[in-house]
């Protein structure tokens, strides 16, 4: 239990990157750590880049993760990806949803979409772990899955007890869309 880990989920506002460390924070204080959640860009509005820093360990004494500190980055989107790289240490993973969701420069003409972000990140020797979380959120039956479906893929990583992610995901979200989650969570955990 120790050392302290860091995660950083980044995204655009309105991606429910906020259920995301929820849930990731709940499953975390049931293992026991000492665990620090918090939304750094409150830039909520649909659009905005929001990231969330989540850190665990024995005795956690700041929330905030440095450049180079993140155990594991969860994108929602590849731009946001590329743009926290920075924060990913030396060997750490980057877990993203292989989608593309212009921001404003991009929707306003300023600026085209970058291209070719996920080889451009290989080169770089990141660990890059890409997925269609939309389609498999399709498939679980929501497009709003995404970030459960990411949530699943990163709990692969992590040494917890599936019973404790399906307890966590039941206690978190609403009933009414408690089966869509757990369905979202089995197709990225299994991915």
């Amino acid at each position: 239990m120790g050392q302290v880990k860091s995660i950083m989920i980044v995204g655009v506002g309105g991606q429910g990157s906020l259920l995301a460390s929820k849930l990731m924070g709940n499953v975390l204080m049931a293992q026991g750590f000492d665990v620090k959640v918090s939304e750094v860009h409150g830039m909520a509005q649909r659009g905005g880049s929001v990231v969330t820093y989540v850190k665990y360990g024995e005795k956690v004494y700041s929330p905030v993760i440095e450049m180079g500190e993140a155990d594991v980055i969860v994108s929602f989107e590849k731009l946001e990806a590329a743009r926290w790289l920075p924060y990913l240490k030396q060997g750490g993973k980057l877990i993203v949803n292989d989608q593309e969701i212009s921001p404003m420069p991009v929707i306003t003409g300023a600026m085209a979409y970058p291209e070719g972000i996920l080889e451009k990140l290989r080169e770089k020797q990141v660990d890059v772990v890409a997925l269609d979380a939309l389609s498999l959120a399709h498939q679980a039956g929501s497009a709003k899955a995404v970030n459960v479906v990411l949530i699943g893929v990163l709990s692969s990583m992590l040494d917890f007890p599936d019973e404790v992610w399906q307890e966590t995901i039941e206690k978190t979200v609403p009933a009414k869309f408690l089966e869509l989650n757990r369905r979202a969570f089995a197709l990225g955990r299994g991915h």
